[in-house]
């Protein structure tokens, strides 16, 4: 059964609703507005979601290991038409568009969008530097595809 409210009560309700929504820190509602400004810049951006982190499966590879290896850490994000591979080095993130073609890629995050990197004829990019906090990468190839991959920290 519902609670009937006097016109006394709805107004220190409305009240204190405006307060707690004052109360949240203006950075973090940019950055939520920012998480889904792509959806009404780029309709035609087809999604790629992450399908493989080598670090979830890191305990179960080393258990079939005799010897220690590198660590490497190895992500793939898949749309329907393209893949995007990524290995994550001490200072780099290497990469490879799936099936190959030159194009180029832009880091998207929180502290702004890096600017275009190239993408090499066989797919090949590399984006200098590690991404501090949440980011996602932004594809374009030369064959018209555009893709976006979903966010991601390391």
């Amino acid at each position: 059964m519902s609670e009937a409210w006097d016109d006394h009560e709805l107004v220190s309700r409305l009240r204190a609703a405006i307060r707690a929504a004052e109360a949240v820190p203006r950075d973090f509602v940019e950055a939520g507005k920012s998480a889904f400004a792509w959806r009404d810049l780029d309709l035609d951006v087809e999604l790629a979601e992450l399908t493989y982190d080598s670090a979830m499966h890191r305990e179960e590879e080393a258990a079939a290991l005799r010897a220690d290896s590198a660590v490497l850490r190895a992500l793939t994000f898949a749309a329907h038409q393209l893949t995007i591979e990524l290995e994550i080095t001490e200072g780099a993130l290497l990469g490879q568009v799936v099936p190959p073609q030159a194009g180029e890629i832009r880091v998207q995050g929180g502290s702004g969008n890096g600017g275009p990197l190239e993408i090499d004829d066989m797919g090949v990019f590399v984006i200098r530097g590690k991404p501090d906090g949440p980011f996602r990468l932004h594809c374009r190839t030369h064959t018209g595809l555009d893709v976006t991959t979903s966010w991601f920290t390391l």
